[in-house]
């Protein structure tokens, strides 16, 4: 059954929202580059219009290919989806972060991406003049901690704040001092959950658990079933 008529939404601290439940597109090198356009095109169907990919995981043509062919179809518009991308450690430097941008939406044949992550720490200087330029509407970061979040945030001249920040989570790491650290800086925590493999019921209350924690969640998984 489509989510989409009642999908749950978060206000960023820039105004624009995210979808609280997304469909992470990471595969092991084992799984097929073609599996990922099959598997995303049935998760926009029943309803994962959040798409969370990233230039590491060398798929975006793939994901690209299955966005276009849902609008196509008619099942979704380009603005119905909340694209994720994300910046890979080898263009941290500054004059690289737009080329590397535009090299993805490239690769995904779409004029922009709904949110720009930094992967691993870094500064923030030249994501903010991606979403100057309107090729990202969002930046935000990934797997920083505490230390690294407020010297960005107390950075001189910052123009926009990370709207949120990407990392592992699951009950068993669950990541509470981040999140209310988070919350009192109006940054969204964006979990990913690592359990490798659960039958439904498990991962249904794992979902809950985060979702009512307040926080952004990805789903992950490359069998129609589940």
């Amino acid at each position: 059954r489509s989510m989409t008529s009642k999908q749950q939404t978060v206000r960023l601290n820039d105004g624009h929202f995210i979808p609280v439940l997304g469909f992470g597109t990471y595969a092991p090198q084992e799984v097929p580059k073609t599996k990922a356009t099959e598997a995303i095109k049935i998760a926009i169907d029943v309803g994962f219009w959040h798409i969370d990919s990233a230039s590491r995981y060398q798929n975006e043509e793939e994901v690209g290919l299955a966005i276009r062919s849902k609008i196509a179809e008619g099942i979704v518009k380009r603005e119905d989806i909340f694209y994720t991308t994300k910046l890979w450690c080898t263009s941290h430097r500054p004059e690289l972060v737009r080329s590397s941008l535009e090299h993805s939406l490239k690769k995904l044949q779409l004029d922009y991406v709904d949110l720009y992550l930094i992967h691993f720490p870094v500064s923030l200087e030249a994501l903010e003049k991606c979403k100057d330029a309107g090729l990202a509407k969002s930046i935000g970061v990934s797997n920083f901690n505490r230390r690294q979040l407020e010297m960005i945030l107390n950075m001189l001249g910052l123009k926009h704040k990370p709207v949120c920040n990407q990392v592992e989570c699951h009950p068993y790491l669950n990541q509470g001092k981040r999140l209310d650290f988070c919350k009192s800086k109006d940054i969204v925590l964006f979990l990913v959950p690592s359990q490798k493999k659960y039958k439904r019921t498990p991962a249904l209350i794992a979902l809950r658990y985060q979702l009512q924690r307040g926080v952004v969640v990805l789903a992950k998984s490359f069998t129609e079933k589940r």
